[in-house]
């Protein structure tokens, strides 16, 4: 079985363009991310997934391997997608590149078992949200799954609603997934639906579509950088966590 891990990463973001690239403690911040990828028991191989020379150039000086995409891939998916086609697997793994903190053990909680490599399958991680303002944080998504773990909802506002009761814990995305050849298949064979293109959250490709999606609980901490203000605190989180000892940059 082969497993291959993607970082995708395009240069032209809209809300924060160039963020791959954002310096954290003298490293780019897709350098962080690799670094836990790699690490990640089960990944026989990782890539930076990009559709620009300036990643491109900042990787090879790096080390980390790239393949170049396509510049009109309109998500995240359909970037994956095309590592599919031109890198053979039977699983790939994404890795958000927007999530410098993320764990080797959160990537590994998505590595697949049991499951069938000639079957859809798509698996997401999720994590208990532990900051209360982030429920009211727009760009972190919120899950609701059912008893199997199978989503039923993402959205951009708090779910489930507290109407009856309050003792409960929210569940947000974790930019990690696992999907198989024929899963990623399914997402350039099938347009950007409704709900999709309301929210802006991709996954709805497939769960507007009928097709199931599996969260896996993680004990990811991560902290997705999504605005320059989610910069600063990973750069602090990660210049005290060099300061104590518990990471380096000289991998």
């Amino acid at each position: 079985m082969k497993i291959i891990g993607v970082i995708p990463s395009r240069y032209a973001s809209t809300r924060f363009p160039g963020k791959g690239l954002a310096d954290i403690c003298g490293k780019p911040m897709l350098w962080w991310v690799y670094q836990s990828l790699k690490s990640a028991k089960g990944i026989d191989e990782a890539y930076v997934a990009t559709d620009d020379m300036r990643i491109v150039e900042a990787c090879e000086k790096e080390g980390i391997p790239t393949v170049m995409t396509s510049d009109q891939c309109p998500t995240h998916l359909e970037r994956v997608y095309e590592v599919s086609t031109k890198i053979d697997a039977d699983f790939y793994i994404n890795v958000n590149g927007d999530e410098p903190l993320i764990e080797s053990s959160a990537i590994e909680a998505m590595v697949p078992v049991g499951i069938d490599p000639n079957e859809s399958y798509f698996a997401n991680g999720m994590m208990v949200l532990r900051d209360p303002i982030d429920a009211f944080d727009s760009s972190k998504i919120k899950i609701a799954t059912d008893v199997n773990g199978y989503g039923m909802y993402m959205a951009r506002s708090p779910i489930p609603y507290p109407k009856a009761r309050s003792n409960f814990q929210l569940k947000k995305f974790v930019g990690i997934q696992c999907f198989t050849k024929k899963a990623l298949q399914f997402v350039a064979d099938t347009p950007r639906g409704e709900i999709e293109s309301i929210e802006d959250i991709d996954e709805f490709r497939f769960l507007e579509n009928g097709h199931k999606v599996k969260f896996i609980m993680t004990e990811a901490t991560t902290l997705s950088v999504d605005t320059p203000k989610d910069l600063a605190k990973v750069r602090m989180i990660i210049g005290d966590k060099i300061a104590n000892g518990e990471l380096s940059i000289s991998k």
